[in-house]
């Protein structure tokens, strides 16, 4: 049973109308042309400035902020990145669990704010996310770097490792998935059911932003759905899910295919919570982010 808050915010959420973002396909390309004309900020609030160092490079058209403690050494690494069906910028959730990670696990976190679809599709993305994730396991030693991708972002995280794998062979300590997006074709018979109770996301809405990502590929190609892609050799996954996102069939599918895979998977499925719960101000949340800090912590003394 989700707790009383974790409810009350499915009810709020569900009352303001943020499903309506991904009601139609054609509520997805006016989002598109709307951000367009006027760019959302990716800026890291300025409260981070408090307990953290922050700067910002460039990586060919990708601004990457890198944020360390203030003050102390970092003791591990994380690349973080970020969800919003890869046409959102970074938003509040997502500094305040980058800041969680910096002041709770002592980690420096890099942050891509990557080209965002339809400029951004696949086939360039992805490459870049991965030359991002080698460097800095080149730079601070594999067993104190964690790849952690939320959503959207979680779905480029993951086809990320897939392709340093191939590439390399070379793998960070662990990969978390926080409400992973893996399959944009969004076609698994389970989700029609399941969208039903989702306050967040619709399915005709992912497969207009899914096409956009796509670009000139399918959207069954790994690089754009991970899912489909191969898992012998990655590093050993953690995975967080909700059973009110729609979502939570690529978690289940990921699992069963990765441990098939001889992949070790640790796997948190929460019920009645919706998508993207670990970022939330909810009870269930903190106990999820406690679990997060308690892996980049132990892939500091790998």
């Amino acid at each position: 049973m989700p707790s009383l808050r974790s409810r009350a915010l499915s009810v709020a959420l569900i009352a303001t109308g943020r499903r309506r973002r991904f009601a139609s396909a054609e509520a997805v390309r006016a989002r598109v042309a709307q951000t367009a004309r006027r760019p959302a900020s990716h800026l890291p609030p300025r409260s981070l400035g408090r307990v953290a160092e922050v700067s910002r490079a460039f990586v060919g058209a990708w601004p990457v902020y890198d944020i360390s403690p203030r003050g102390a050494e970092a003791v591990a690494q994380v690349l973080y990145v970020h969800g919003g069906a890869y046409i959102n910028e970074l938003v509040r959730p997502h500094w305040a669990m980058i800041r969680t990670l910096v002041e709770r696990a002592r980690a420096r976190v890099v942050v891509p704010a990557y080209i965002l679809a339809p400029r951004g599709t696949a086939d360039r993305t992805v490459p870049v996310a991965a030359d991002l994730l080698s460097g800095l396991i080149e730079s601070g030693g594999a067993g104190g770097t964690v790849l952690i991708g939320d959503s959207a972002g979680a779905g480029l995280a993951l086809a990320a490792a897939q392709r340093l794998r191939d590439r390399t062979g070379a793998q960070p300590s662990r990969i978390v998935l926080i409400s992973p997006w893996l399959d944009v074709t969004m076609s698994h018979p389970a989700q029609p059911r399941i969208e039903r109770t989702d306050p967040l996301l619709a399915l005709p809405g992912l497969a207009e932003a899914g096409r956009l990502y796509a670009g000139t590929l399918a959207a069954d190609d790994p690089r754009v759905s991970p899912l489909h892609g191969s898992f012998e050799g990655l590093a050993p996954l953690t995975v967080f899910t909700g059973t009110r996102d729609v979502l939570t069939t690529d978690s289940r599918e990921l699992v069963r295919r990765a441990r098939e895979g001889g992949v070790e998977v640790e796997f948190h499925e929460a019920a009645g919570l919706p998508h993207g719960y670990p970022l939330l101000p909810v009870p269930e949340g903190r106990v999820a982010r406690d679990r997060i800090v308690d892996l980049v912590r132990a892939a500091a003394e790998l």
